[in-house]
């Protein structure tokens, strides 16, 4: 899973890192550790909805994890459409030597972006 975070004022987001369960170990201890490091405020996680809108298994699963990073860290969560967000990955990755798990962290950071320039147009910007 791709992670990314926004600058303090909410404005853009960066990759930072790929996180992968069965290597990486405890992704709520990692994910506690990025929340004091950048001093994150909510978390936003990718809604994979299909691409009519509904949510399937791979959704559900999302918001179970949602659920269990609010329960666990104590912060807010915001599930985030993110239909097409590893198509639009590949294509600004297409043509480059990228590293394993590229794709995951951009698609991290355009999920995130949109969340910010929606949160920014509709005046509620805060940190994520």
């Amino acid at each position: 899973m791709g992670l990314a975070v926004s600058d303090p004022l909410g404005i853009t987001a960066q990759g930072l890192e790929t996180f992968d369960r069965r290597r990486d170990g405890d992704l709520f201890a990692r994910l506690a550790e990025l929340i004091a490091r950048y001093g994150v405020e909510q978390v936003v996680v990718g809604h994979p909805l299909s691409l009519a809108g509904r949510p399937g298994a791979a959704a559900e699963a999302a918001a179970a994890l949602a659920r269990e990073i609010e329960r666990r860290l104590h912060v807010r969560v915001v599930l985030w459409d993110e239909r097409l967000s590893t198509t639009e990955a590949a294509r600004t990755l297409a043509g480059a030597r990228a590293a394993k798990g590229a794709a995951d962290r951009v698609a991290a950071a355009i999920i995130l972006q949109g969340y910010l320039d929606r949160q920014r147009a509709s005046g509620e910007a805060e940190g994520a």
